[in-house]
């Protein structure tokens, strides 16, 4: 299993985050396989998507590498086709998550409202999140050449060093349950955390904190999707 380390980096994130979520239900994104042939950017709407509001303070770069460019021309096509598919899949086994095609990838977006949440300082799977996760695992072995990105994010409360390890903590958590007990391939996986330092709404209200303590997973092609889609795409 890979645990990344934060690693902030500016310069990188400045160069990566490109404005521009696609911010709709995958069954209303139909023109996400026509994007793949036009767009020509290093995976940055999904960093955005991951972040929220916060691009000038945060971001990761090792997460940047394992979201990758975004496939163009024929093979961009296919691969966009084969992502809508597993997107539209998630909201009919899920539909109370928040599901996004971004790039080419799916950003899944998980708080206390949408079947994975936590106690108070908690980062145990609780039995109401396990039945999420269950359905997720399910859609993830149905869909086997994709890479997955786990991301703990919380609210504003509390000391910062004590929210980025519980953000951690509940990111592993989630990260482990997929691993251990629902056997997917540990090598599909990178974990990471930001604490309290992307939200994605403002921690002044009740209602923002709750949308801030969440927890993304985030769906990307591997190399066998690609090289699947270009090999496709030549004998085409």
């Amino acid at each position: 299993m890979k645990i990344l380390v934060k690693n902030i980096s500016i310069a990188l994130l400045s160069l990566t985050i490109v404005v521009g979520l696609t911010s709709c239900e995958a069954t209303k994104n139909a023109n996400n396989k026509q994007k793949g042939a036009v767009i020509g950017a290093a995976g940055g709407a999904i960093l955005g998507a991951i972040i929220g509001n916060n691009a000038g303070k945060g971001g990761n770069g090792e997460i940047g590498a394992v979201i990758g460019g975004v496939a163009g021309g024929a093979a961009g096509v296919l691969i966009g086709a084969k992502m809508d598919k597993n997107a539209q899949k998630i909201e009919e086994e899920i539909p109370g998550a928040q599901v996004e095609r971004v790039d080419d990838g799916i950003v899944i977006t998980f708080d206390e409202n949408s079947g994975v949440f936590f106690e108070t300082s908690k980062y145990n799977i609780n039995a109401s999140s396990r039945e999420t996760l269950d359905k997720l695992a399910a859609v993830m072995l149905e869909f086997p050449d994709t890479n997955v990105l786990v991301i703990g994010h919380t609210d504003s409360s509390g000391q910062d060093a004590y929210n980025l390890t519980l953000s951690k903590n509940r990111a592993e958590s989630v990260t482990n349950y997929f691993v251990s007990t629902k056997g997917l391939s540990a090598g599909r996986f990178t974990t990471n955390w930001f604490g309290e330092e992307s939200p994605i709404a403002s921690n002044d209200t009740a209602e923002g904190r709750a949308q801030n303590r969440r927890v993304n997973v985030v769906l990307v092609p591997n190399d066998k999707m690609k090289e699947d889609a270009e090999k496709e795409a030549e004998g085409n």
